[in-house]
């Protein structure tokens, strides 16, 4: 399994919009979809954000996320990741409203720890939400994907480690590029690397145009990946992409060119440690 790599397809996310690009998926019919079709192009893991169908508005509605989990799952065996990043809940009742989607059991929930300033709101993840979210997702047995976007979140995630709220062995998303968070240059995904507990396992993501050297140094070192409309929505400079699958068949293609076979959904499961959901 050492060769193995596991691609993560983040199909709709919170940001893009169907006037960015047209194949940007809104409703949970067009999620389930695009999940589908990233697995027969090789993903083995999808991520998810729901929108308001109409809109495309961001929303955090538990009836969209089990439609979503049910409907991927009624059409092929991907590994399944719902958000907890809850960024536009208030109030409070916050922190449980954010806890929702794990008790929908999916296999893989997001986990976002810790604060930070995106460029154009604060993304604030209290060490009481830490602390709840990941003992609540250890005792449904959802495995949390820490999402670290600086090198300060790798030592806060270590530290709940080190406490038993996370179990072993811990899986980390690095997220390169996102304005005021950690950069995307090769040097910078060296270091946070190298800030990782032994034993992680870690996958690598890239916004835009930091997306495509950040995968392929990620490949080269050994680590996992994560693409689609989320991160980024061009396939490449001034190109806009055909859709989410595009992405995968690009860093499918470009895994077996650097010599790393694609993971399948069962084969991620194992290198991940986690069951499959009843």
């Amino acid at each position: 399994m050492d060769n193995k790599i596991i691609i993560t397809a983040a199909v709709s996310g919170s940001r893009p919009t169907k006037e960015m690009n047209p194949a940007v998926p809104y409703t949970p019919q067009e999620i389930i979809d695009a999940a589908v079709d990233c697995h027969k192009a090789g993903a083995a893991i999808v991520h998810v954000h729901v929108r308001d169908p109409e809109t495309g508005v961001p929303a955090y509605n538990m009836e969209y996320f089990k439609i979503v989990l049910e409907g991927i799952r009624e059409r092929c065996d991907m590994i399944v990741n719902l958000t907890t990043s809850g960024l536009n809940l208030t109030g409070p009742n916050a922190i449980q409203e954010r806890l929702g989607p794990v008790f929908l059991k999916p296999d893989i929930c997001s986990f976002d720890h810790a604060s930070i300033n995106f460029f154009d709101r604060p993304f604030i993840n209290s060490p009481e939400w830490a602390e709840t979210a990941a003992q609540a997702m250890r005792d449904a047995g959802v495995k949390p994907e820490i999402e670290a976007f600086d090198v300060g979140h790798i030592h806060q995630a270590n530290d709940l480690i080190k406490r038993g709220l996370i179990d072993a062995p811990p899986y980390f998303t690095l997220c390169m590029g996102v304005k005021w968070g950690v950069g995307g240059t090769p040097e910078d995904l060296l270091f946070m690397k190298s800030k990782l507990p032994e034993g992680a396992l870690w996958s690598v993501l890239g916004v835009q145009r930091f997306q495509l050297p950040m995968i392929t140094m990620s490949m080269i070192m050994g680590g996992h990946v994560r693409v689609g409309f989320e991160d980024n929505i061009h396939i490449r400079k001034g190109i806009i992409a055909r859709d989410n699958a595009a992405f995968v068949e690009m860093a499918a293609d470009l895994a077996e060119r650097l010599g790393r076979s694609v993971a399948t959904p069962a084969e991620a499961r194992k290198i991940l440690g986690i069951e499959k959901q009843a």
